[in-house]
């Protein structure tokens, strides 16, 4: 992977607050928006949802999910040249009482002040999602598979 792509990919990860949430509902594929935070380090997302949305229950039943970040859309790009990043994850409810709760928290509030009275709801709770593998696209012909590891490497890297 060249450098210039590992940019673009922290870029659009600091840049974009938003993913397209991909889980199994009752054995299909289902997806929904959620605001997403980066924790430091490339040590993962963070997600904070409600109890009573569909997604948080496919995440308690089955922790695989998919996680679409795109670009917004410029008028002069067509849309298949935007840039993406496709996560696949691993997503785990992170409790208060977690040691990784404080980081998760911080990292959601610092990107979203505006959330900080959702934490009063009872029904609300963070996710932590771990990225198993991603798959990045930077426009035509720029496509690049990203390990654990790696994207890890890459989030790390000062920007």
């Amino acid at each position: 992977m060249e450098s210039s792509q590992a940019t673009a990919i922290r870029s659009l990860l600091e840049s974009q607050q938003v993913a397209s949430l991909g889980t199994l509902h009752e054995g299909d594929p289902a997806v929904s928006m959620v605001p997403f935070a980066l924790l430091p380090q490339g040590q993962g997302l963070v997600i904070h949802v409600s109890q009573l949305a569909t997604h948080t229950k496919d995440m308690l039943a089955n922790p695989a999910v998919g996680l679409l970040v795109i670009a917004s859309p410029a008028s002069a790009t067509p849309p298949q040249a935007l840039p993406r990043i496709s996560i696949q994850g691993h997503a785990s409810q992170c409790l208060s009482h977690a040691t990784e709760y404080l980081q998760a928290r911080l990292s959601y509030v610092s990107r979203f002040p505006q959330s900080e009275e959702m934490f009063a709801f009872a029904d609300f709770s963070l996710f932590v999602v771990a990225v198993r593998s991603a798959r990045f696209v930077g426009g035509f012909a720029q496509a690049s598979s990203v390990t654990a590891e790696r994207f890890a490497a890459i989030m790390s890297a000062s920007s």
